[in-house]
Order: structure tokens, then sequence, then C-alpha cells
């Protein structure tokens, strides 16, 4: 059993995932030599995810950190997955296990936690070795999920036209454009959720095929002007799939994501999200009946070597920590 700091470490770890919108939907408690995980509902984008999904893939990258974090510690993670079906916002436990030997591929992968960042702007125009998309395909296979770098023109052109279409009708939409309002952070905010103003360069130059990023400034003219690109390569468009679409799939996808993120971001290469399309069932069905073979799309993602690098933002561990021990 570690001490109280090395699992509190362990939950600062977790905060680090991805999450749409940086809105960081989850919650830990620690109870001796176990850490429970619960999905955060009053977080859950009610008009882009109404079921929850985008907010268990982003609970499952936090898991994946959970145990990568327990494995520098020199120990095994016992997980338990959706451990009581009449606590629904409970959505993983994971127990000390015995000790392990920390190789050195699991202490790199721990050091990339809090240095991933998510990417939004084109990429330098050096392509990602095949070799490194082939070890990602692994990651994401050993976590139980399929990612898929798109090779074909016409399908990126599609992905492409499908998010930029999907964001134009979002933009007319009030409920997700007040969405955006609650997380897209001013310049100057003292919020440690959401995407602050200089996490995306001010006039990020379009990628071809371009693929619509969020505008989280709004028409404000605000994001960073020091951040401007010097190139703007799509890079690799990949999709992430699973067989299947319960909760636990989605639960497994975040984790085979962020195996994905962290992978990558140790060899210098960043991910770019676009899910505004997966956030409409009318197309998410089409991308998954024509260019998923039938299986389930869980993130549209650009995979390049980023010309910038953003700063993160993250909730303290006071604000996640839940010492009450809510039963959810």
């Amino acid at each position: 059993m570690r001490t109280r700091e090395d699992l509190e470490a362990v939950v600062e770890a977790a905060g680090w995932a991805p999450s749409v919108h940086n809105s960081q939907p989850w919650s830990f408690t620690i109870a001796g030599d176990e850490i429970s995980l619960r999905a955060d509902v009053d977080r859950r984008l009610r008009a882009a995810d109404p079921e929850g999904r985008e907010l268990l893939v982003s609970c499952g990258a936090a898991l994946f950190n959970v145990r990568t974090a327990i494995r520098a510690l020199g120990f095994e993670p016992l997980v338990g997955m959706l451990p009581d079906p009449d606590r629904p916002a409970l959505l993983a436990t994971v127990r000390i296990g015995p000790a392990e030997a920390v190789d050195e591929h699991t202490e790199v992968i721990r050091s990339e936690i809090p240095r991933r960042r998510t990417h939004r702007a084109g990429f330098a125009g050096r392509r990602v070795p095949e070799r490194m998309l082939d070890a990602l395909v692994g990651e994401a296979e050993r976590e139980g999920a399929r990612l898929t770098p798109v090779g074909a023109e016409g399908a990126i052109r599609v992905l492409a036209a499908l998010t930029t279409a999907a964001q134009e009708v979002q933009a007319q939409d009030r409920e997700y454009s007040l969405e955006m309002i609650r997380w897209g952070r001013p310049p100057g905010s003292k919020y440690r959720d959401g995407v602050p103003a200089d996490a995306y360069p001010q006039q990020a130059r379009r990628t071809h095929p371009h693929f619509a990023q969020r505008d989280y400034a709004r028409g404000q003219g605000w994001g960073n002007p020091d951040d401007q690109p010097m190139a703007a390569d799509t890079g690799v468009v990949a999709l992430l799939t699973t067989r299947s679409d319960t909760r636990a799939d989605w639960l497994k996808a975040g984790q085979a994501l962020q195996a994905v993120l962290l992978h990558a971001a140790a060899a210098g290469v960043a991910a770019a999200f676009h899910t505004q399309a997966l956030e409409h069932p009318q197309l998410r069905d089409f991308i998954r009946a024509q260019l998923c073979s039938g299986e389930f799309p869980q993130m549209v993602m650009r995979l390049g070597y980023p010309t910038t690098r953003t700063r993160g933002v993250r909730r303290p561990l006071a604000d996640v920590l839940d010492e009450g021990g809510n039963p959810g």
C-alpha cells in the first residue's frame, strides 16, 4: 500500500486527461488503497452529448492515466469497470495490486501525462512515419479499440466536409452556442477548466482539406496572436472505433485514446480532435456505415507534428477529489 500522498499524485495525473471542451467531467475518491472514478454529470454537454458518450470517453482517458500512474509507482492496477449497476455514475474502481517492476516504457509514458496537449491548428509538413502509426494502432488494439489511419483522399474529404457541415449546424443552434459560451474562456480568465483563449491561434491557417475547428472565440477576436502556425498541413486523419457501443465501450475507447495520445506525445506527435459530426446521430451513423466497416466511431482526429505549444489548465486536486465519498 502506498501513502495518501502517492494516491493523490495518481489523481492529479488523472486530471490531465483530455476531455471535450476541457470540461474535466470527473471526480475521484480515495479509500485505503483504492481510487474510485465517478462521472461528474453536471459537466456533461447536454446539447452535444445527451447520452454521455463523450463524457465517458473523457473519463476513460482519465482512467488510463490512473492505471499508468499506479504502474509508475511500481504496482499493478486492479481495475473494476462499471462495478455497480445501481450506481451508474461510478465508472471504475482501481486498487493497488501486487508490486511490479517499473520499466522504462512506463516511466516515459507517465512523464508525458502532464505534458501532452490538444492541438487546435494545422501541423508541420513532416509526415508521421508509418512505423509510428503502426505502433499507435497496436496501442489502441491493446485497449480494446481500433485506430484506423484514413489513407483514401476521398474519405478524408468526406470527413472534412462532414466536420464543417456539423459545425455550421451547431453554430445556428442556441443550445450548442450556449455550451460554447460556457466552456470558451475569455482572455485573462481565472477558470481552471474550459478552453483558454491562448490555447489556439488567433488566426489559424486553413488545412487542405479543411477540418473546422471549434469556434471558442465566437467572433471576439480571441486567441493567441503569438501562436500563428507557419504551416497548415492536415496531418494523418484517423478514426478510433469500437465493435459495439455500450458504456463499457466508451470507457475502453477513452483508454485507447489516451494510450495513443501519450505514446504519440513521447515521439513529438500531437492530436487535433474533431467530434462535431459524431455529435449528430445521423452523421455518426453515416460515418459508421460508410467509413468504419460497421464499427462505431468514437473519435475523429488528426495526428501530426505541431509547430507551437500551448499551455494547459486543470482544476486543482481539491476540486476533483471528493472527500465526502459521494456514492454516485
